[in-house]
């Protein structure tokens, strides 16, 4: 049945509609209205409780950073050295940051967050607080777990079994040291996409507090996936190994650190290690081989014949050049197959015998941390004639080395030993090539492998060789200050200054310290010095002028490795410094330089100036 309309039905409907929907209208605007006001409280609320997570994570990474400290020490936990499951601290303290990082990643998550992060200008701050949050959480969860937990293997392995055990950790934990390494390089690119400038202070403080972190720990959790790789079979687990091993001497420069003295060739066999022979340089004096390493190192290097003047032989900053002369030499001169190369210094003795104890030498006098250096590369001059001297160094090569093996068969001295190790690593005075292609594609990678980098990006680096002949680097003090200037879309300025000072003394040296075997055309006094004085410029660059003390002069021009390398002739008379200022340009890169570092008696000053403006 239909019903007839009345009139004014539709009308009525419709103002009925309007009663029914003005509310709900009115509702949803309102609601729409207050959305902002309540994400923006809601993001409030969980920043602040995820700030309080993050630092509530920070003191935990700080409490296992000293529990590890601890168990790394002479006398390791309880848990740790009886091997028991129970949770150790520094797992206890890495489960809690982990807990409170993975707590503050939640909260910082979410359509809100996502939404408010991507708002221009306002946004900046949020987008960087998440990005600490999600990195924090990554580093926790995936970097530091395998790192942590094979210190208390290790410190057990070297109290249970010794070197043999730890090696058998490092091969068992080596794929997830690489997974650790590969994802702190990816937490560290994510970080520097990061804003680096907000309207939040705090924000850009807390940017800033995980770059630097993360700019530390990345190197050494590569360092520590390649160790675990190449170790275990360059001590030998899989066999036999035999190596050169140069004690450099600092007082006398090379490019790789010092002069080639005593020497030795050292045995590693399933972690035990043994000296089969000891010697000194007067033994390789003559010893003439040829390795072609290229058109670009017999340019840079030929004149001075580092294939058959063993003095010579490391003059390249490239650690893997010696090496593979020091082995051919060696094979030349003994018929003897070698499996790679080692490089030490006095400095790197001292740092070992800190850890493990004086050395006592054959007349009963003890090579000790504090004397190593002194002893070896100054007092041993004026005690000495020349061949007591040579014997000298070998019989202190011989005491120092024997320490340092009987250290690695003491639980008790093994983990000091091992922390060593690994300050001697870093600061460059420890170099390792080895014969074996798949060990060196990873040795080369590391700062321990002695490779001077060829990749592109800023650089700088400052080596001397000594050109005189004497023994008197042990007085240089040596400075390098790398300015960048203004810059276009595609180069910029850049003013790297040297200074060499050389502070022997003007009376008192003995003579086979001052002596000048260059026999220069000129009046020289003793103490006076010459160097080779070399800077590796950034791959790209060009000099477009240099001054001494002021002064225009002109460089040699070369290459090494892609570097541009500019080099000097330098009298360095005694008591006095010299000032080297090279202006270049540069390809355009907004990061600050890498720095090669001589190891030298003295360390290198570096100073990095900040960047200038930029004209695009």
């Amino acid at each position: 049945m239909t019903f007839p309309r009345r009139p004014g039905h539709a009308r009525d409907a419709r103002r009925a509609g309007r009663r029914i929907h003005g509310p709900l209208v009115r509702n949803v605007l309102l609601a729409a209205a207050a959305l902002p006001a309540a994400a923006a409280a809601w993001i409030g609320v969980t920043g602040w409780l995820a700030h309080t997570e993050l630092l509530a994570a920070q003191q935990d990474l700080n409490a296992l950073r000293a529990a590890v400290a601890a168990s790394a020490g002479p006398h390791p936990t309880s848990a740790a050295a009886a091997g028991a499951p129970a949770e150790s601290d520094q797992e206890r303290w890495l489960r809690s940051a982990a807990d409170h990082a993975a707590h503050a990643h939640h909260l910082t998550t979410g359509p809100a967050w996502y939404t408010a992060a991507q708002l221009p200008f306002l946004g900046g701050p949020l987008e960087t607080v998440r990005g600490i949050a999600q990195a924090s959480d990554r580093l926790t969860g995936d970097v530091l777990p395998p790192l942590v937990r094979a210190v208390p293997q290790l410190s057990a392995g070297a109290h249970a079994g010794g070197v043999p055990h730890v090696l058998t950790v490092l091969e068992s934990e080596a794929p997830a040291f690489t997974r650790a390494a590969r994802v702190a390089a990816e937490v560290r690119d994510d970080a520097q996409r990061l804003p680096r400038s907000t309207w939040l202070s705090a924000a850009d403080r807390g940017r800033a507090q995980l770059s630097q972190q993360l700019d530390s720990l990345v190197p050494k959790t590569r360092d520590a996936a390649v160790a675990a790789r190449v170790v275990p079979s360059m001590l030998g687990a899989r066999g036999p190994r035999r190596y050169f091993l140069a004690f450099q001497n600092t007082a006398e420069a090379r490019g790789t650190g010092g002069l080639p003295g005593a020497f030795a060739v050292l045995r590693a066999d399933r972690g035990h290690l043994s000296f089969e022979r000891f010697g000194n340089d007067n033994e390789m004096d003559g010893v003439r081989t040829h390795v072609n390493l290229g058109a670009e190192f017999a340019d840079q290097y030929g004149n001075n014949e580092p294939g058959g003047v063993w003095q010579n032989s490391n003059m390249s900053p490239h650690f893997p050049y010696a090496g593979r002369l020091w082995a051919a030499a060696w094979r030349t001169h003994t018929g003897e197959r070698l499996d790679g190369a080692i490089a030490i210094d006095p400095s790197s003795l001292g740092l070992l015998l800190r850890a493990t104890g004086p050395a006592r030498m054959p007349d009963g006098s003890a090579i000790t941390a504090d004397n190593a250096v002194d002893l070896t590369e100054r007092a041993s001059y004026a005690r000495y004639e020349v061949a007591q001297r040579k014997a000298f160094f070998v019989d202190a090569a011989r005491a120092a080395a024997g320490r340092l093996m009987n250290a690695t068969d003491d639980p008790r001295l093994f983990p000091a030993l091992l922390r060593a190790v690994h300050d001697v690593q870093r600061e460059g005075r420890l170099q390792l090539w080895s014969a074996h292609p798949a060990e060196e594609r990873l040795l080369v990678s590391r700062t321990f492998g002695g490779a001077l980098p060829d990749t592109p990006g800023p650089f700088a680096g400052l080596v001397v060789n000594n050109a005189a002949g004497s023994k008197l680097d042990y007085y240089l003090d040596r400075s390098l200050v790398w300015a960048p200037g203004a810059c276009t879309d595609t180069d910029r300025s850049v003013t790297a200054t040297v200074t060499l000072t050389n502070r022997a003394p003007v009376s008192g040296l003995p003579h086979y310290v001052t002596q000048r075997v260059d026999a220069p055309p000129y009046r020289t006094r003793p103490g006076d010095n010459r160097l080779l004085v070399s800077y590796y410029a950034s791959e790209g660059a060009t000099l477009t002028r240099a001054t001494l003390n002021g002064h225009r002069v002109e460089l040699i021009p070369g290459e090494e490795r892609g570097h541009p390398v500019y080099t000097l002739d330098l009298e360095l008379p005694r008591q006095s410094s010299r000032t080297l200022v090279l202006h270049l340009r540069e390809p355009q890169a907004d990061r600050a330089p890498t720095i090669l570092r001589q190891a030298l008696v003295t360390p290198l000053r570096a100073t990095v100036k900040p960047a200038g403006p930029c004209r695009v």
